[in-house]
């Protein structure tokens, strides 16, 4: 089993972007009024940050990062990995990692890779960069985690569009000898791979007229090949199966017990899904920080933004013990344990409607 620590990486810094533009469930007039409520009881979102036209997830990390970098008044050619890790990347080629390196000002020698993960990558992107920069000795790190999942959800699909939120996140790590290690357990099951997917618009399925073709695959659910398939009862069903065998292991693996940490930190699926954890866990809820209710569900973004925007203040004010758990496309999931000491959280910032990337063309 992919079981493992990495030692002395200590996270320095954490900071979190969504798009200033904001829609609310209680507006979504594809559905009539008895069934919004219950949408919004079930999934416990009220409210969602949207991108509008233009506006990247690489435009939301990069002004985390700008906001990151100077709270943690770090000399950028001192960074030499930059890791982008989303499955809303600027372009099909070139990779978005490099785009960053560039626009944030980083040295050549700093490498720089994407990785194609959704709900389950921060975890999975925490594992890469930290491995990395212990195994090479490369001092400070930049994992940039985020996605645009508005841009391919149906408005006239009610299992997907009341649910996703858009965000983009940076997290600076830096090595430090004898600091606690990251503890981790990762898991993969790709037999699922169609219990959220879009199907058109890769190498498989290249685009085509047909893809643009909308069709109805159940009551209020109708989307193109281009927009998210989500399977409900799959997701739901998998997550109830894997996630609690996977942190109880990953516990029992390393010696450790849940009353240890002060926080427990869920990708934020939906509201149904993580109670529903958190009490087969049998979790304190006051361990078990949400966003979901103001941004909806971010993807990969979501364990971030939730620790930005819920407990920012405890992070910075003195040492914590974190179980961070993520699950869903893939199908993936993990979970790592890791020990802060106080780090860098500036206040959530919000990327103006008129503020984006350029476009070279």
């Amino acid at each position: 089993m992919a079981i493992f620590e990495i030692p002395d990486i200590r996270i320095a810094g954490l900071s979190a972007c969504v798009p200033e533009k904001i829609l609310s469930n209680h507006d979504y007039s594809w559905i009539k009024q008895k069934e919004r409520d219950q949408v919004i009881k079930t999934i416990g979102v009220e409210t969602r940050h949207v991108a509008e036209p233009g506006q990247t997830t690489s435009d939301l990390c990069f002004q985390a990062a700008e906001q990151l970098l100077a709270e943690l008044r770090w000399e950028r050619n001192e960074i030499n990995l930059l890791i982008f890790v989303s499955q809303s990347r600027d372009y099909i080629i070139p990779s978005t990692s490099t785009i960053l390196q560039d626009r944030l000002k980083l040295p050549h020698s700093c490498m720089a890779i994407d990785i194609n993960l959704g709900c389950s990558g921060y975890i999975y992107g925490l594992s890469v960069i930290s491995s990395m920069m212990k195994s090479t000795g490369i001092q400070k790190g930049l994992l940039l985690v985020g996605d645009l999942s508005n841009v391919t959800s149906a408005y006239r699909d009610k299992s997907t569009y009341p649910l996703f939120g858009d965000a983009g996140t940076a997290t600076a790590l830096e090595l430090k000898p004898g600091h606690s290690p990251m503890q981790f357990n990762l898991q993969t099951d790709g037999s699922g791979y169609e219990a959220i997917i879009i199907y058109d618009g890769g190498v498989r399925n290249l685009a085509s007229r047909k893809s643009f073709v909308t069709k109805k695959h159940g009551e209020g659910i109708y989307r193109n090949r281009l927009q998210i398939a989500l399977n409900g009862i799959e997701v739901f069903n998998f997550s109830l199966r894997e996630v609690v065998p996977n942190i109880k292991t990953t516990l029992k693996h390393f010696n450790r017990e849940l009353a240890e940490f002060d926080f427990l930190l869920f990708h934020q699926a939906n509201r149904l899904i993580n109670e529903t954890i958190r009490k087969m866990l049998k979790a304190d809820p006051a361990k078990v920080p949400y966003s979901l209710r103001e941004f909806g569900n971010t993807s990969c973004a979501s364990i971030p933004l939730t620790m930005v925007s819920q407990i920012s203040e405890p992070l910075k004010e003195k040492p914590h013990k974190l179980l961070l758990s993520a699950f869903g496309i893939g199908l993936s999931w993990g979970t790592v344990l890791i020990e802060t000491d106080g780090i860098v959280v500036p206040a959530l910032t919000e990327l103006k409607s008129a503020e984006a990337g350029i476009d070279p063309l």
